[in-house]
């Protein structure tokens, strides 16, 4: 990684600064809308969340100020950054959609499948019932 980053910290630092003074000033005008006459709990609880949200906003520039000066100093002594995995991460087997099996596979693995196969009897007894009831009926 090249030693020259670019200077970013100033535009991070006034981005925070903005966007928690922001939060502030949404925080005081749903206040100041609580304490009018038409205010209701739903603006007192807008102008208690405001204020969370601001401390938000410095809590995470911190923790990235934090993470970053981790990874500068793991790169400089050359040891594991903190953002590298001790194992290789992948993909738990269940988490994606099992793909559509072919009638082929389906019926190689309801032959092998003693349920399925007795599953399968009973549905084609049942729809030779349906079939004599319908001869019946006619």
């Amino acid at each position: 990684m090249s030693e020259h980053r670019p200077p970013r910290r100033l535009a991070l630092i006034i981005l925070v600064l903005v966007a928690a003074a922001g939060c502030l000033g949404l925080g005081y005008w749903q206040w100041v809308r609580f304490e009018a006459v038409g205010g209701t709990y739903q603006n007192l609880g807008y102008a208690l969340q405001w204020p969370a949200f601001a401390f938000f906003c410095v809590y995470a520039y911190r923790r990235f100020v934090r993470l970053e000066a981790e990874e500068q100093a793991a790169e400089s002594t050359g040891g594991r950054r903190p953002s590298e995995p001790d194992e290789p991460t992948e993909i738990p087997e269940d988490l994606l959609p099992t793909r559509p099996r072919t009638l082929a596979e389906a019926r190689e693995q309801e032959a092998a499948d003693p349920d399925a196969q007795q599953i399968n009897e009973y549905n084609e007894y049942l729809a030779q019932l349906a079939r004599r009831s319908d001869r019946s009926a006619q």
